[in-house]
């Protein structure tokens, strides 16, 4: 069952709204905000940062203990992980995609357990990957500016 985090930024709206005047279909922006966002979030992966620029905290004991490690017990059951958070075996980091249509952009991973990243459990940090904050659905501070510059390129004058 996929998840739906609806972001609307009130600041943007006025900017969407002109743009939605001047184009009936805003599919070229939307992918754009959609390579941004999927880009800024590979970054992530890569920093291990969430999207307030945090570092990831620690592995816990018991993530490492059940890791595949070459070698391992899980390694040999399930072969070897890549030995990078988050990226077990790198399903959830392979499944990660943006879909946009006229008016709509949609991010995320085809993974169900990405959600417990995203928000995290009693037992599990959580390790932010595409909001700031899950419960208000507020962009970090980089993929607000990404989409921000993608509106001022299309409408053609400064945002600020």
């Amino acid at each position: 069952m996929p998840i739906t985090i609806k972001l609307e930024d009130s600041a943007l709206r006025p900017y969407l709204q002109q743009l939605h005047e001047r184009m009936s279909d805003l599919s070229p922006v939307m992918d754009s905000i959609g390579h941004a966002l999927e880009q800024n979030m590979r970054a992530r992966y890569e920093t291990r940062r969430d999207p307030d620029g945090n570092k990831w905290g620690d592995w816990e004991r018991s993530t490492k203990d059940s890791y595949p490690w070459r070698g391992s017990k899980a390694a040999r059951r399930d072969g070897p992980g890549r030995g990078l958070m988050l990226e077990r075996y790198g399903s959830m980091f392979d499944g990660l995609s943006y879909t946009y249509g006229k008016n709509s952009v949609s991010i995320g991973f085809n993974q169900p357990y990405a959600a417990y990243h995203e928000w995290g459990t009693k037992r599990m940090k959580r390790r932010g990957l595409l909001t700031s904050n899950p419960k208000t659905g507020r962009l970090g501070e980089k993929d607000a500016q990404s989409i921000v510059e993608i509106v001022q390129e299309y409408l053609g004058r400064n945002l600020s």
